[in-house]
């Protein structure tokens, strides 16, 4: 029997019974924080075989505190909270849900990128207020939409944007022009799109900073952004800045930098409100994707605790 220690806040909390899968495998599942928090799980960490970790950091010291640790599973795809090296060092395979919510994503993409161009959200918030007054959107199928970051996300955004009329640029360093073409997207590079876009949507991993003050300066006036990949991909006060000068008209994301701890982020001043669109997290958050993420992580604990091969490893 192994002790499996969920960090991630909605396994098992779509139609799946996944707990039950566990224990019907002859394992025990244990609930952790998912911040991550190393004094929190410290106690839980000595005795835990495998890891299903949702999106706190991962460090050496965290694998340092489970001498049992055979596996750990990222519920999700991005890697970068945890220490590869570290884990590698340990022989500690690590992977994660590829595809698991990419349909997820691409759909909130989609929702944010059609509320930020009719005003839906700020619509809303006036109505309320007993304010009718109209503000005059622009139709998705006549934009140009540029989509950073081709892969499983950005082509499933691309899919979804063909049915609306849009012309779609998509710029990837890793994708030839050809299947750029066949999925459905006008190759460019980065600095092309960022000039000629009229709505441009971020699907790169983090890591890296992808919308700063030399970016934002060859934007064209109007130009909404959208971001459900990673908070340090952009300025957050060059973005901030941009809105209040008319270079963007509108900013949709799914998070913030600091996430909960975000309340102070230039994003939210209050006069941005009717410009800046913000949910939290909800990109991966259908039942649909809970189950893919939730099933793809057990069933390679699974196969490590029973001796075999991960089906989805990012290190082995």
């Amino acid at each position: 029997m192994g002790t499996i220690l969920v960090t991630s806040r909605s396994f098992s909390d779509g139609d799946l019974d996944l707990v039950a899968r566990a224990t019907a495998a002859g394992h025990r599942i244990m609930r952790g924080p998912a911040h991550h928090d190393l004094g929190e799980l410290r106690a839980l960490l000595h005795g835990t075989d495998a890891w299903i970790a949702g999106t706190g950091p991962i460090t050496d010291a965290h694998l340092a505190a489970a001498p049992k640790l055979k596996i750990i599973a990222r519920y999700g795809v991005g890697t970068e909270s945890v220490d590869l090296a570290a884990a590698a060092a340990r022989g500690i395979p690590v992977t994660n849900t590829p595809g698991a919510n990419a349909d997820a994503v691409a759909d909130h993409a989609v929702g944010l990128t059609l509320a930020a161009l009719r005003f839906i959200t700020d619509g809303d918030r006036r109505v309320r207020d007993g304010d009718w007054a109209v503000r005059r959107g622009r139709e998705l199928g006549a934009a140009t939409v540029g989509i950073v970051g081709f892969g499983r996300i950005g082509q499933g955004v691309a899919r979804r944007l063909s049915g609306f009329g849009a012309r779609i640029l998509a710029a990837d360093p890793y994708l030839p022009d050809e299947a750029v073409r066949a999925a459905g997207a006008e190759p460019t590079d980065l600095d092309e799109l960022f000039r000629t876009a009229d709505v441009i949507t971020l699907h790169a991993p983090g890591g890296q900073r992808l919308v700063d003050a030399d970016r934002v300066s060859g934007i064209r006036s109007g130009t909404v952004l959208v971001n459900t990949a990673r908070a340090d991909l952009i300025d957050e006060l060059e973005v901030a800045g941009a809105l209040r000068d008319g270079i963007l008209s509108a900013y949709a994301a799914d998070t913030l930098e600091g996430d909960t701890a975000a309340s102070a982020s230039p994003l939210l001043a209050a006069d941005l409100a009717d410009r800046v669109i913000v949910t939290p997290h909800l990109g991966a958050q259908t039942t649909q994707a809970v189950d893919n993420m939730g099933r793809m992580s057990l069933d390679d604990v699974i196969a490590v605790l029973g001796g075999n091969e991960p089906a989805h490893p990012v290190i082995r």
